[in-house]
């Protein structure tokens, strides 16, 4: 039985995975090869690695990880998680089954882009979600933003710092008075007749067309895609989930620590701000909270609870 199970391969699952192998601890990270950035062609505003491609950054995460000999790690898809008398037990696609002591999901969260033709093959390179991640390289073009939910205006604020920005509300998410005041000041556009087809050869972008047939330039457009979880591991566990702007996440302590004793959480599955290094820090976090709640079980009252 490992000491630390960590399914999820990316940013939170290595970077969780890496603390618990300089703890001395058995873990395994279940790797399924399917990240959320897979659709991105770098990653930007990670500190040391802006402008590499995501694969790159977790090829050389396996490797460093690797070098640890309590660390191991198998590719496949978690199918489930259940609890026992001692820890959990995870399935894999393909019925071989892993057992830990503790467990730390960070599974990450599945897009469900506005129904728009010309979305899809353009998701990661022109139309995008996080204006610090991807918003320096679209810069000094027409951008839009294409509202999915109340918080849209708030990303529509944001974007007039890397181009001229259109606000496109789809006749469902119009600006407050307060708003459309800040608008002004940004000089935004509102554009109140919905965006029906995005135009041009993907993934590259030449504009959008509305539903009265009218076109607007624009070389990037950015949205908030409705998030689910990506994986039913932590409603199988009975984790407690919280609604975010976008989509529900598992709801965790300040440690990552989840309502399910044993079960830590991290990454985009357990926060509404998704950003690469902020998966990366959660990851720590969890790493050293299951490390923690080892000595703690193994020394009892003798180590206060959650320091380092």
């Amino acid at each position: 039985m490992y000491d630390v199970i960590v399914v999820g391969g990316s940013f939170a699952g290595m970077s969780a995975a890496m603390q618990l192998a300089r703890a001395r601890q058995n873990v395994l990270v279940v790797d399924a090869g399917t990240p959320r950035n897979r659709f991105a062609d770098e990653a930007h505003g990670f500190l040391g690695q802006d402008g590499r491609a995501p694969a790159a950054i977790m090829r050389d995460a396996r490797r460093q990880l690797l070098r640890y000999p309590t660390a191991e790690i198998t590719s496949g898809e978690a199918l489930g998680a259940r609890a026992l008398g001692d820890g959990f037990a995870v399935e894999l696609a393909g019925g071989s089954e892993h057992r830990g002591k503790r467990l730390i999901l960070a599974t990450g969260v599945a897009d469900e882009l506005p129904p728009i033709p010309g979305m899809s093959e353009r998701w990661g390179a022109t139309v995008l979600h996080c204006p610090y991640c991807h918003g320096y390289e679209v810069r000094d073009h027409p951008l839009g933003v294409i509202a999915a939910h109340p918080m849209s205006a708030h990303q529509a604020l944001l974007i007039p710092d890397w181009g001229p920005t259109t606000f496109f509300t789809q006749g469902e998410f119009e600006p407050e008075p307060a708003e459309l005041e800040g608008f002004a000041a940004r000089q935004i556009t509102v554009e109140h007749t919905p965006v029906v087809e995005l135009l041009g050869s993907a993934p590259s972008l030449d504009g959008v067309r509305l539903a009265d047939g009218r076109v607007i330039e624009v070389a990037a457009v950015f949205t908030a895609p409705r998030t689910k979880p990506a994986t039913p591991l932590a409603a199988m566990l009975g984790c407690e989930h919280e609604e975010g702007p976008t989509g529900p996440h598992i709801k965790v302590d300040q440690w990552g620590a989840t309502s399910i004793a044993g079960v830590w959480a991290a990454g985009d599955a357990a926060t509404p701000m998704h950003n690469a290094t902020l998966a990366s820090a959660a990851g720590v976090l969890a790493g050293i909270g299951a490390h923690q709640a080892s000595v703690r079980a193994r020394a009892g009252a003798m180590v206060p609870d959650r320091e380092q």
